[in-house]
């Protein structure tokens, strides 16, 4: 049979092409903000990760342009050869501190990061033990580690445990979960996972790409949040939300971060982060450091929008981040609520099946600390609308 057949076949993206309400690959003509301009349109931007609205900052974007000059525009090579610049370094020794850890490692992005931690850390004789509604990037390195993976039902401790009994004594455990959730917007049972873990003698790894700069009084995430950073074995984050860059992260002890440098593939094969990347999220993390109110600021301007979707009647996903999912059950209506919110200059995430269960699609909203009420209150009265005409 032709490899390429698959892609002959009928696909729901063709669908929603004839329909005329594809919602992916819209073009921006400026920067990242929560104002943007898409294709020729003002629009509210309550779709993005830029949590704490440090995209457009001045000093962010002139720490960028200073690294291109100084540096050129990238490294030409992996860190573990000729790819390790001073302000790497530097990057890795200020996340350290600011995360109350011994050691922090930098990858070329997030996604890889998962990829490179845990195919490190997890071998053949190993088991890791994951959170069903973990990030696509958490199972593919659990996929590409030598171990075995379990999975238990969503942040469900008695579940957990039930996986943990069944593995042997004698085995390595790592458990890994999302310390947000990237589309329900809810925060793991921390307390819970650490008295599984010292019970059950496993390690833990928190992929705080949602919590760093979203929870806790200075932004160090789901650790601080729960007062429990000591408690992670592994943090990993990225750069590419509320640091306003590209790139991820390992926090972690000494020992084990020279462990995974000398040992991850996705890591000694791949480019260093470029050097504005680095600089802009090295400015980004000053600025978080010397101004926490941004923390608080955005989970005002959440709980605001929050507070008056349900003064308007709509249903949502309660959480307490920046996160609010609104379910449209169907995918196609999904689809649908996207172009006619774009039409009303609001551009939210649809999220259908297989990333949701069937019946289960949604509009993943989120927001920025520097949202104005009035661009909520635009944003609202839209969903209210919209959800109304499809009679949602």
């Amino acid at each position: 049979m032709d490899l390429f057949k698959k892609t002959e076949e009928r696909h729901n993206y063709d669908e929603a092409r004839e329909e005329k309400i594809y919602p992916y690959f819209h073009e921006l003509s400026t920067g990242q903000d929560t104002q943007v301009v898409m294709e020729g349109h003002d629009t509210i931007m309550i779709g993005s990760n830029n949590y704490l609205g440090l995209t457009s900052h001045p000093e962010v974007i002139q720490a960028g342009v200073d690294a291109l000059k100084k540096y050129g525009s990238g490294c030409s090579g992996s860190r573990f050869l000729n790819g390790t610049l001073d302000i790497h370094v530097q990057l890795e020794q200020k996340l350290a501190k600011f995360l109350h850890k011994e050691a922090v490692m930098t990858f070329s992005t997030g996604f890889q990061s998962n990829l490179g931690i845990i195919s490190a850390i997890v071998g053949r004789n190993d088991y890791v033990v994951c959170d069903r509604e973990n990030h696509a990037s958490i199972y593919d390195g659990c996929r590409l580690s030598f171990g075995r993976m379990l999975r238990y039902n969503h942040s469900d401790m008695e579940d957990l445990e039930n996986k943990l009994k069944e593995i042997p004594s004698t085995a390595g455990i790592l458990i890994v979960t999302d310390g947000v959730f990237s589309m329900g917007g809810d925060i793991c049972k921390l307390p819970e996972l650490v008295r599984l873990k010292k019970k059950y003698g496993a390690r833990l790894m928190v992929d705080d790409a949602h919590g760093l700069g979203v929870l806790g009084a200075h932004g160090r995430g789901t650790g601080e949040y729960f007062n429990m950073e000591d408690d992670i074995d592994i943090i990993m984050g990225t750069f590419s939300k509320s640091l306003a860059s590209l790139g991820g992260y390992m926090a972690t002890t000494k020992k084990v971060m020279d462990y995974v440098k000398h040992t991850s593939r996705p890591y000694i094969f791949s480019a260093s982060i470029t050097p504005a990347s680095v600089a802009c999220a090295t400015k980004a993390l000053e600025i978080l450091e010397r101004e926490p109110e941004r923390v608080k600021n955005l989970a005002d301007i959440s709980n605001y929008m929050r507070e008056g979707l349900k003064r308007l009647g709509v249903k949502i996903i309660d959480s307490t981040t920046p996160i609010i999912p609104i379910y449209t059950y169907d995918d196609k209506k999904a689809f649908m609520a996207c172009k006619l919110l774009l039409e009303r200059g609001v551009y939210v995430n649809p999220v259908i099946t297989p990333a949701t269960p069937p019946g289960k699609a949604l509009l993943r909203t989120s927001y920025t600390a520097t949202h104005t009420k009035a661009q909520m209150d635009k944003a609202m009265h839209a969903i209210k609308e919209v959800l109304d005409i499809l009679e949602i």
